[in-house]
């Protein structure tokens, strides 16, 4: 018989005397320090970690952004900021956060394919960059400009005729909401040169969520190659090319870290050919999930333990409401389990297969279905790992009204 595939290791979070430590403590000490549950804990050496395993896979000619749509906890973006090259917010609200947190503008860059005429007009006041993604962005920014006596400057976000391929999370290739089209990019050009706008480069996203590295390898070739042929049609040169990013981490059975040597080594080869053919070019990664989701864990607490004939239920007070991604109601077509733990329980022996369940009146607030987990009672805690990005704020945090979910860096 065929053994199930297993959860990638999660070796990141350190244990001691049988829990679960983060940043050096044991779980059950920061939960009391929280003073309740559910909550989510993040950490700050784990951030520290990765940004440092990226600057030294990948040649230092490449900037490092930080996409926070994936986690905008301010204290957690006020750390990134002092870790990365830049910060790419999707709304004014996002830019307010990286602004407050101490980001330097002329290192911010904004995409949204709805962005409202007022969230422009602030983004050319803070002086970022801003991604086109539409043609009727060009009057309303040159109309900005006028008004602020400041020369709005912008990238194309280009919605390219290819896609990344098994990646989690489609972002370019075929009809998309987002960028515009290769084939409209050029007349786009001619446009922002009429309006007398900043051009400044390109921004190409193919995919999310690969762990695959030929893969990435191929997207940013074909986006380079890309942005060479596009740039004989604009109005300047190219000082900032975005590649995106793309880079996942595994979550599923079955799923194994990325390898980032070959894209190192693949980077180093397109920052020698950008010398050769777009000189003024910064070429730039835009990394969210990448750089905090594996440093984060959502912690909630046993409040009931049931038997329904004969299965057991480990019925916590957290859920979907607060992480709907782990409930598989977040981009899943087939539901996978999330890596969860007892947290007070690592490495016991005594064993059971479980449901771990939250409070809320609907079949959908699963955390883990049928997992092999130690025996767990009444006032233990469980986590679920690889919750640093797209957790609390992309979940529906007021369904049903239970209370809100706390979230710590430490």
């Amino acid at each position: 018989m065929k053994t199930p595939a297993a959860h990638a290791p999660m070796h990141q979070f350190a244990v001691d005397n049988g829990e679960l430590l983060i940043a050096g403590l044991p779980l059950s000490r920061v939960a009391a320090r929280v003073g309740r549950t559910p909550f989510y804990a993040y950490d700050r050496q784990l951030l520290d970690r990765r940004v440092a395993e990226l600057r030294q896979a990948l040649p230092p000619a490449i900037s490092l952004h930080y996409a926070m749509k994936a986690n905008p906890m301010p204290a957690l973006v006020g750390h990134m900021v002092r870790l990365v090259d830049g910060i790419d917010v999707a709304s004014a609200g996002e830019l307010q956060v990286a602004l407050d947190a101490g980001a330097d503008p002329a290192e911010i860059s904004f995409a949204g394919p709805g962005k409202r005429d007022a969230e422009l007009h602030q983004a050319v006041a803070a002086g970022i960059l801003i991604n086109i993604e539409s043609f009727r962005e060009v009057p309303v920014l040159a109309a900005a400009s006028q008004a602020l006596g400041l020369p709005a400057r912008v990238a194309v976000r280009v919605n390219p005729d290819f896609e990344l391929k098994s990646s989690g999370m489609k972002m370019g290739g075929g009809p998309k909401q987002f960028g515009v089209d290769t084939e409209h990019v050029p007349a786009l050009l001619a446009e922002i040169a009429t309006a007398g706008l900043a051009f400044e480069g390109f921004h190409l996203y193919a995919g999310s969520q690969n762990l695959r590295a030929e893969a990435i390898i191929e997207a940013q070739r074909q986006s380079f190659e890309l942005a060479r042929r596009l740039a004989e049609h604009a109005p300047a040169p190219v000082k900032f090319l975005n590649l995106g990013g793309g880079f996942g981490i595994p979550y599923f059975p079955g799923e194994s870290h990325l390898d980032l040597a070959p894209i190192g080594v693949h980077l180093t080869t397109l920052v020698a050919e950008a010398a050769q053919h777009l000189p003024s070019a910064r070429i730039v990664i835009e990394l969210g999930r990448y750089l905090v989701g594996e440093a984060g864990l959502y912690v909630c607490r046993v409040i009931d333990r049931k038997l329904s004939r004969g299965h057991p239920y480990l019925v916590t007070d957290g859920g979907l409401h607060h992480h709907l991604a782990a409930s598989g109601n977040f981009g899943q077509i087939i539901r996978k389990n999330y890596p969860v733990a007892i947290a007070n329980r690592m490495g016991a022996n005594d064993r059971e297969t479980a449901s771990v369940v939250g409070p809320l009146c609907t079949p959908l607030d699963l955390l883990g279905e049928r997992m092999l987990l130690p025996v767990a009672e009444i006032g233990d805690l469980v986590v679920v790992f690889q919750s640093g990005a797209y957790g609390l704020t992309a979940s529906p945090e007021k369904f049903l009204g239970h209370p809100e979910a706390v979230e710590i860096l430490v």
